[in-house]
């Protein structure tokens, strides 16, 4: 059964109260948690101090996914905000095995997310040291896209990858996850998926979340 990890990029921000409320008391596992820059992504997002009111909202799994420059700088402030995953971009880390091991070091499930042109294969040297790998199913910076067929295939390279080294490791899939789609998704070999306007647009959010949690 795969986690489903609702985006909270997609709620509604006059009334995020309401919708914590509501992915609390559903199936949802993790809350999803983008943050953009204005410089990695075209977009800006928030930062720790949303992050601080969305942990003190809920007792479940606070994912955050760093799309910006420089994350170092700000690993500890999101772990001080309450993050217990933190994942950041291979694009925008030169020295990429450094992250992993100061996100370790505060305590925090480590993950790195990879943008639709950059090839699983890229991971090979890393994996063994961390525990989530955020396959971008769209290009980073904006919610409402449509899912990019490709990533099928690299869910399956990555998966072959993983099971032939025996780790333990989640396939988080971020972007244009929907009911159509998501049975392929987990058939690939990914067992986290990233929804954001599928549970928010959703005329029944808590539905939509169970519908997800039975494929």
């Amino acid at each position: 059964m795969a986690i489903v990890a609702p985006s909270l990029l997609s709620a509604n921000y006059l009334n995020l109260e309401a919708d914590c409320k509501m992915l609390n008391e559903s199936e949802a596992d993790w809350y999803h948690l983008d943050v953009m820059d204005g410089r990695f992504v075209p977009n800006i997002s928030f930062g720790p101090m949303l992050i601080e009111f969305f942990r003190k909202a809920t007792t479940k799994v606070c994912d955050v996914h760093l799309m910006i420059e420089e994350p170092g700088n700000y690993a500890e402030q999101f772990k001080n905000a309450g993050a217990d995953n933190l994942s950041v971009h291979i694009e925008a880390c030169p020295h990429l095995h450094r992250n992993i091991q100061q996100i370790k070091a505060l305590g925090m499930k480590a993950g790195v997310a990879v943008n639709p042109h950059t090839p699983v294969s890229s991971l090979s040297d890393i994996l063994h040291d961390i525990d989530l790998v955020c396959l971008m199913s769209v290009n980073p910076g904006f919610g409402g896209q449509k899912f990019i067929p490709y990533t099928l295939e690299k869910i399956k390279q990555l998966r072959k990858m993983i099971t032939e080294r025996g780790l333990d490791i989640h396939i988080e899939i971020d972007g244009g996850v929907t009911l159509e789609n998501a049975p392929a998704i987990i058939a690939a070999g990914a067992d986290v998926l990233v929804a954001g306007n599928t549970v928010f647009k959703a005329a029944d959010q808590k539905a939509m979340i169970s519908q997800l949690k039975k494929l």
